[in-house]
């Protein structure tokens, strides 16, 4: 995907720079401009919202996935499809994610109430997962 396909399902969209645009962020109820939408050298594109959305949240408002912020790879007959990431990383990250996972669990199982950071940053921990077997290519919907 292109950033200009981007910013076409985004509104009050404002050019800051080469490449650097502001808008209003999809996720959230949002009265000014606070998602700031970058394209890098090599094609990738980063989302960041001032509200503290997550990207995941930001690109399900628009219908997207993770894996449209990087620039498509053709493949060669014969070979694997390259990954933006390196796997190890996916799992590193997957694993941090997991073990938040882990924690809260134990926290409910003992019958012991969850306070509202805990249960966002469970949500979170959940989101980032998501995200990751996306990136990865290994989320079979």
């Amino acid at each position: 995907m292109t950033i200009e396909a981007l910013i076409s399902r985004l509104e009050r969209v404002k050019c800051t720079g080469h490449g650097r645009y502001i808008a209003r962020c999809p996720a959230h109820d949002d009265h000014g401009p606070s998602l700031s939408i970058r394209e890098l050298d090599d094609g990738r594109i980063l989302l960041h919202c001032f509200a503290d959305c997550d990207v995941q949240s930001v690109l399900s408002a628009v219908n997207l996935k993770f894996i449209d912020l990087f620039p498509a790879r053709e493949m060669a007959s014969g070979k694997s499809q390259h990954r933006p990431f390196p796997a190890a990383d996916i799992l590193q990250a997957i694993a941090f994610e997991a073990l938040v996972v882990v924690t809260t669990t134990r926290t409910i199982l003992k019958r012991e109430p969850l306070n509202n950071t805990d249960r966002e940053r469970l949500l979170l921990a959940v989101s980032r997962i998501q995200a990751a077997l996306d990136i990865g290519g290994l989320n079979h919907e």
